[in-house]
């Protein structure tokens, strides 16, 4: 709930962090948009309605829902060749960069709805460097906004869902986060302040969120855009 006073800086202790890739570590809002677009016109479908159910889900559920009619695999490799082929615009988020250098490899992976295939490929556009092991879609069988993604992803680090943060940018990332048990941090960065209920705090990109590594695990800084009650 927000309040008449300016937001407070914040401290959260974790052990780990789970990073969304699109809108959280780097910008590719353009491809994913154009592929879609592309892809929608393909197959007769308004691309205003396959952007809106697109963003934060597996490609294969989305495509599912708008045709199920066809086969599922099989689109979704087109849609993934149009992505990949799509790296114009890729670029780091503000942030990023000096906020994974603050963390130990083993602390951090990243948690998204893209496939392995798109979201290595998407990385190295970006200049992001890939953890050895990440959650994609090919490693759940439910995706966001269920909390699978994050449950495994917790697992991967060795640690609790609870004792990780998730950094978010969508709704169904959110949900997903929360619904996993974990602190989520989300960004506004593709949707708006609203949408974001689900999260526990607010930050407009990852500018002025600070790690440090301690014994103890992880403190992590940063003042959000809303006060915390």
């Amino acid at each position: 709930m927000a309040s008449s006073s300016a937001p407070s800086p914040q401290i959260v202790r974790c052990q780990g962090i789970l990073f969304d890739m699109d809108g959280i570590l780097i910008s590719s809002i353009g491809s994913v948009e154009r592929s879609w677009t592309t892809w929608a016109r393909m197959r007769g479908i308004d691309p205003d309605i396959a952007l809106g159910m697109a963003h934060g889900r597996r490609a294969i559920e989305t495509v599912a829902m708008l045709r199920p009619d066809l086969d599922a695999e099989a689109e979704l490799k087109i849609l993934e060749d149009l992505e990949i082929a799509d790296n114009e615009g890729l670029r780091a988020l503000p942030g990023v960069n000096e906020l994974l250098r603050s963390l130990p490899a083993d602390r951090w992976t990243v948690v998204t709805s893209a496939t392995e295939k798109i979201a290595r490929a998407r990385l190295a556009d970006g200049g992001i460097p890939v953890p050895a092991q990440l959650v994609t879609a090919n490693h759940v069988t439910r995706g966001k906004p269920h909390p699978e993604p994050f449950v495994t992803g917790a697992a991967m680090l060795g640690f609790k869902p609870e004792e990780c943060v998730v950094f978010e940018d969508s709704a169904s990332g959110a949900i997903a986060g929360r619904e996993a048990g974990c602190t989520v941090i989300a960004t506004t960065f593709s949707h708006t302040a609203e949408s974001l209920e689900a999260a526990h705090y607010l930050v407009s990109d990852l500018t002025g969120v600070t790690a440090e590594y301690h014994e103890s695990g992880l403190i992590l800084r940063f003042t959000p855009l809303i006060p915390v009650p």
